[in-house]
């Protein structure tokens, strides 16, 4: 029986050029200059704090209590930089932790970095790199963050053929996705 409210066949064909950036590994290409720019950002950043004693050193979490005491700051006025829900995360959960909090951005942000670089888990990566930009442009931070943002965005929609040029050109076939699993979960051939 078809769907009476929606379109014949039960869903709206993409456009083709959609179909062709998101879609079709001949596009990859496309998706190579992106990956590494946010990659390099990320990678860069992780690294630059993992050698820093203020972020994974002695001094951990010095510089993380800076960030969120200088973002809470910024949650007063009529338009607020900071909006009241996100000051509430950062002072109920991050600021009383700053070490640990400290450690997982670090981490995170060259997890991010060296995924990307690599073309490994290439939505996954764009995924957790674009909730740590919009992280930051809640807590009031702008700097790169927004051009940051668009490249995640673009390369979660392009996560099929957005790590073509890398690992993900064997890794993703052999373990498919949670809806269809490669032969490394268990399909059968």
């Amino acid at each position: 029986m078809r769907d009476r409210g929606g379109p014949p066949g039960g869903s709206i064909a993409d456009p083709p050029i959609a179909r062709a950036l998101f879609g079709e590994t001949r596009w990859a290409w496309v998706w190579v200059v992106p990956r590494l720019y946010v990659g390099a950002a990320w990678g860069e950043a992780g690294w630059a704090k993992w050698h820093s004693p203020a972020w994974t050193g002695t001094d951990a979490g010095t510089a993380l209590s800076r960030f969120v005491t200088e973002a809470l700051a910024k949650t007063g006025g009529r338009h607020p930089d900071v909006p009241w829900w996100y000051a509430r995360f950062l002072a109920d959960l991050v600021q009383p932790y700053p070490r640990f909090w400290s450690y997982l951005v670090s981490t995170g942000e060259l997890l991010v970095g060296v995924a990307l670089l690599l073309g490994l888990f290439t939505g996954l990566a764009a995924f957790f790199g674009g909730l740590m930009n919009m992280s930051y442009l809640l807590a009031g931070t702008v700097s790169t963050n927004p051009l940051l943002f668009v490249g995640a965005t673009l390369l979660m929609l392009a996560w099929k053929t957005a790590g073509w040029w890398g690992f993900d050109r064997w890794l993703l076939p052999a373990l498919g996705t949670p809806w269809r699993p490669g032969p490394l979960l268990g399909r059968a051939s």
